[in-house]
């Protein structure tokens, strides 16, 4: 059985290798898919609410308008992924690497994203309302126009990050 048909089965597919799949539009609600290899797939507009994405590898994957509302996605590789216009709201990406990802237009409202690396990542327009930012890497990133109402920002790395026009403040 093929990791795919696996996934299809049982919609769970620990540490499988999914590397530059085509799942645009897919259902995944509350996959288990821990640890597996994701980087390079297409993930447009695919529904991975309540999923566990923990471990996995998302680099340079394309999930612009996916659902990730309350997705479980701790110490996940984001790296220079594209989730413009995703729903990551009430997601976990404790510990998570978001280094050069673009989160434009996201929405993060009540997130946590303490102990993220986020350097040189595009957070504009980002919806950030009552998320945990605590200890996040912040370094060189776009914030410009994002929404940090009631944000935790404890100890949150802001080095040469752009803030201009950044709303609750």
């Amino acid at each position: 059985m093929t990791n795919v048909e696996k996934l299809k089965n049982s919609n769970e597919c620990q540490g499988c290798d999914l590397s530059e799949m085509d799942f645009n539009n897919a259902t995944l609600k509350d996959a288990n898919l821990r640890g597996a290899d994701l980087s390079r797939s297409f993930l447009f507009g695919a529904n991975l609410s309540g999923a566990n994405l923990s471990g996995v590898d998302l680099r340079c994957a394309d999930l612009n308008s996916a659902d990730l509302r309350k997705a479980d996605l701790r110490e996940a590789d984001l790296s220079e992924a594209d989730l413009s216009e995703a729903d990551l709201s009430e997601a976990n990406l404790q510990g998570a690497i978001l280094v050069d990802t673009d989160l434009r237009w996201a929405d993060l409202y009540k997130t946590n994203l303490s102990e993220t690396n986020l350097t040189k990542s595009n957070l504009s327009g980002a919806d950030l309302t009552e998320s945990n930012l605590t200890n996040a890497n912040l370094t060189d990133a776009d914030l410009s126009r994002a929404d940090l109402t009631g944000t935790n920002l404890t100890n949150t790395n802001l080095t040469n990050a752009i803030t201009t026009d950044t709303i609750g403040t």
